[in-house]
């Protein structure tokens, strides 16, 4: 349990090294994270603190799903992953011009990639945002990628009219994210469905 507990605790940590490099890097973010930085934009909360927020609103949502049980990893991925973003920020670089942001990005999406095979191997429970969608999936009968569209493409728009960045990192992410977390899961050995 203790090697469990330090792989999930070190994968939430390279996590939140990902997010806090894509989110500034300033060329655009996933679109859960774009929520995340509107309520920032708004509220004057700091990233990681707005992370969090959404996180526990996800969770909530998994209430009337009643067919989702959160582990410890859920939780500590919902409070640790934005605080993470923040303690890692003011030690990142703030280039000045446009390829060393798109490469910090890039580095970035991978690094988030990466941590998600590491805590999600950990076997102690699925991300918030992972949970919900999935939940409604099987609440609601439709496939899951219209249910995932649904989510994203409403938090997406809720962020961008708050005040989140939308650029063409947003759809660098939407576009990579699914083949480089694929790659991750390989990576740590967890077993992925096949097509019958």
């Amino acid at each position: 349990m203790f090697w469990r507990v330090s792989q999930l605790m070190v994968g939430l940590a390279i996590y939140g090294l990902g997010i806090g490099m894509m989110v500034h890097s300033k060329i655009g973010i996933a679109p859960w994270d774009v929520f995340a930085q509107g309520i920032s934009v708004q509220t004057h909360l700091t990233f990681g603190i707005s992370s969090a927020i959404v996180s526990v609103i996800v969770l909530l949502a998994w209430i009337p799903l009643k067919n989702q049980k959160p582990g410890i990893g859920t939780v500590l991925n919902a409070i640790l992953i934005g605080i993470f973003a923040d303690l890692w920020t003011p030690f990142l670089p703030t280039p000045s011009e446009y390829l060393p942001n798109l490469i910090m990005f890039l580095l970035g999406m991978v690094i988030v990639a990466f941590a998600t095979g590491m805590y999600i191997s950990s076997k102690l429970g699925s991300g918030p945002r992972d949970g919900l969608m999935v939940g409604t999936q099987l609440r609601l009968g439709w496939p899951f990628w219209l249910v995932r569209t649904m989510y994203e493409g409403t938090v997406l728009t809720i962020g961008w009219l708050m005040g989140g960045q939308v650029r063409e990192g947003t759809l660098i992410f939407a576009v990579c994210i699914g083949y480089l977390m694929q790659t991750s899961m390989k990576l740590f050995g967890i077993p992925l469905r096949k097509r019958k």
